[in-house]
C-alpha cells in the first residue's frame, strides 16, 4: 500500500467517524476513494438488511441512464457477481474482470449495458458489518481504461466494515424531530411492467416527490431506487418467496414501508405493478430505533414490553429474570437513549419517534 492510499484510507476512516447524513457521507467517501482508486463513475446505495432493497443511492448521472438495466441483471437475470451472492460471501467483494477470468465477454451484463455504455470493468463490494449488509458501493472504469486490479480490490475490501458501520448508523439515525403527517390513507401507485405510472393517489405522489429530493433526482418522471428495486423484485421469477418491500427514513419524516406486489387481471395478460407508501409499523419503527441507539438483544426485549405497558415485575417473569436485573438493563438503557425515567422513555418513543 503506497503512502497515497494509506492517507487516504486514513481520511476514510476519519470520515467514518464524522456524523451528518448519509447522502453527504457517501458523496465525500466517493470523493476519498477516487484519490486512491481512480474510476470514472461510482454508485453507493443504502439498502435494508432485511430485504436487501435499495433505501436510496447515490449515483453518477451515467449510471443513472443504465441503472434499469444494471437492476435487471441483479433481480431478473443471471450474471457474474451479483450483489445478493457477495452479501452472502466471506469475501463481499469482486472485479467483473477476475470474475470472468479476464474474459469480460462472458458476461452478458458486460455485453449488453456496460460496454455499449462504454465502461468495461466494474468493481462491486456489498457492504458488510456485523454478519448484515447495509448497502452496495460499484465502481465503474471506461473501456480504454486498465482494468481494476486484485490490489485495489483488497483495497476496498480492507474499508467495507468501516464503510458499512457507517450506513448502518445513518441507516438507525435518531430522528430530531418528526413532521406530523396529514395523509390519513396509504400511497397506492399503479404501474405497467415498464415502469409507466398509470394511475396514483396524492399521497403516492406526495412520498415520490420526497424520495425524488432526497435522492437528488430531477426528473419528475424517474421512479427513486427504493420503488424500482421493489418492482424489479416483485417482477422477478426466481425471488418469488422474497419480500418486496423496504423500510426508508427521509430525514424530518416518519420511516415508511414501500412494498411493491403483483397484480393480477384480464388487461392483455400484461403484469401491472402495485406499489404501496405507508407509514413503518411499529415492530419496524421500535426495531430501528433500538438498533439506533445500539441497544443489547435482552435491553431490546425489555424496552418492547415497556412498549406495550409490561411492569417491572411481569418483565422479569416474561423474561425469567429478577427484577433486579430488568432494573440494571432499565438503567443500561436510559444511559443509551438519553432519558432519566420509564415514562420518559415510553413518551419519546411514542411522540418523538412516531412509534404508534
Amino acid at each position: 500500500m503506497n503512502s497515497n492510499t494509506v492517507s487516504v484510507r486514513t481520511e476514510i476512516l476519519k470520515l467514518s467517524k464524522r456524523s451528518g447524513c448519509s447522502h453527504s457521507y457517501r458523496k465525500s467517501l466517493l470523493e476519498q476513494l477516487q484519490q486512491a482508486i481512480p474510476f470514472d463513475a461510482a454508485c453507493c446505495t443504502t439498502v435494508d438488511p432485511d430485504t436487501l432493497l435499495s433505501t436510496g443511492s447515490v449515483t453518477d448521472e451515467e449510471i443513472e441512464q443504465i441503472h434499469d438495466s444494471l437492476f435487471a441483471y441483479d433481480y431478473l437475470r443471471e450474471d457474474y457477481i451479483p450483489y445478493h451472492q457477495l452479501a452472502q460471501s466471506e469475501d463481499s467483494t469482486a472485479t467483473l474482470n477476475l470474475a470472468t477470468a479476464g474474459k469480460l465477454e462472458r458476461s452478458a451484463r458486460y455485453r449488453d449495458v456496460l460496454l455499449p455504455a462504454g465502461f468495461q470493468d466494474e468493481l462491486r463490494a456489498a457492504l458488510l458489518y456485523k454478519g448484515a449488509c447495509w448497502g452496495y458501493l460499484t465502481l465503474f472504469r471506461r473501456f480504454e481504461k486498465p482494468t481494476f486490479t486484485e490490489e485495489e480490490r483488497l483495497f476496498i475490501a480492507s474499508l467495507v466494515p468501516s464503510i458499512a458501520q457507517r450506513l448502518r448508523k445513518s441507516s438507525f439515525a435518531v430522528p430530531a424531530a418528526v413532521q406530523a403527517e396529514p395523509e390519513v390513507e396509504p400511497g397506492i401507485l399503479v404501474l405497467n411492467d415498464k415502469f409507466d405510472t398509470l394511475s396514483a393517489n396524492d399521497t403516492a405522489y406526495q412520498w415520490l416527490r420526497r424520495l425524488r429530493e432526497w435522492e437528488g433526482i430531477s426528473s419528475s418522471t424517474t421512479l427513486p431506487r427504493p420503488v424500482r428495486t421493489a418492482c424489479f423484485r416483485a417482477l422477478s421469477m426466481t425471488n418469488v418467496s422474497s419480500s418486496c418491500k423496504s423500510c426508508v427514513h427521509i430525514p424530518g419524516y416518519p420511516y415508511i414501508t414501500i412494498r411493491a406486489s403483483n397484480l393480477h387481471g384480464d388487461m392483455d395478460n400484461a403484469p401491472l405493478l402495485a406499489v404501496t407508501f405507508e407509514p413503518a409499523g411499529p415492530s419496524d419503527t421500535l426495531r430501528r430505533m433500538a438498533e439506533a441507539f445500539e441497544l443489547s438483544e435482552r435491553e431490546k426485549q425489555i424496552l418492547d414490553a415497556l412498549i406495550r405497558g409490561l411492569s417491572t415485575k411481569e418483565i422479569a417473569l416474561l423474561l425469567h429474570i429478577s427484577a433486579y436485573t430488568v432494573q440494571d438493563h432499565l438503567k443500561s438503557i436510559f444511559t443509551k437513549t438519553g432519558v432519566t425515567s420509564r415514562r420518559e422513555l415510553v413518551w419519546s418513543f411514542f411522540s418523538r419517534f412516531g412509534v404508534v
